[in-house]
């Protein structure tokens, strides 16, 4: 899995960094923090051992940057959306169309980030993954202030409930099976919006606050 962002062919290739990175991503992912070596990292980029040192300090350094890494992305991702949606006069629907789409590319994208976040969360420092828990408070906040505005009539506890669920069913990409094995990228894609989209849509079906 690549950990840097999707590049267009005019962009500069990825440096020795992301490539790290990204080897790092798809180790830990596969065989575990612990399972994993310095030097089986530097193997897959050609590069020794000693030399990752050059880079960063340790294993425990790449494990925080993939981490926070992909929680600020997330999150100033979505502002992103948001700004870029409602600046061309997109409602809430849009809006929300929008999150659903970024959210869907990472989940698709990034599975082994998935992978990690769920297995190796506690491994970071105190302070990295204090600071990861307050990115994904600030992006499930996001969310919850633009599917508020599409439906104002549940309580605000279910409507979060409704964005940590839908974030469960778009990040469970890591458990669908071998990439090979699934329907084509964009079919996927199409599914999962499809989901996504109708898990929000259950909030006004029957969502509503009850009468006093």
């Amino acid at each position: 899995m690549n950990d840097a962002p999707t590049r267009t062919p005019a962009q500069a290739a990825p440096t020795r960094r992301e490539q790290i990175l990204s080897e790092a991503a798809r180790l830990f992912a596969e065989r575990g923090f612990h399972g994993v070596g310095v030097d089986e990292i530097g193997a897959a980029v050609g590069i020794s051992g000693p030399g990752l040192y050059r880079h960063f300090a340790g294993k425990d350094a790449m494990l925080a940057e993939l981490l926070v890494g992909i929680s600020e992305r997330l999150f100033a991702g979505g502002r992103r959306r948001v700004i870029e949606a409602a600046s061309a006069g997109g409602g809430p629907a849009a809006v929300l169309g929008s999150l659903i789409d970024g959210h869907i590319d990472f989940a698709l994208d990034d599975r082994a980030l998935i992978t990690l976040h769920d297995r190796e969360l506690g491994q970071l420092r105190d302070s990295d993954r204090k600071q990861v828990r307050s990115l994904q408070r600030q992006y499930v906040e996001l969310w919850v202030d633009v599917v508020r505005r599409l439906h104002p009539d549940p309580y605000e506890a279910e409507v979060r409930a409704a964005v940590h669920a839908v974030f469960g069913l778009l990040n469970s990409t890591p458990h669908l099976g071998r990439p090979g094995a699934l329907p084509g990228r964009e079919a996927t894609a199409a599914l999962l919006r499809r989901l996504a989209h109708g898990a929000f849509a259950a909030l006004s079906d029957g969502g509503t606050r009850p009468e006093a």
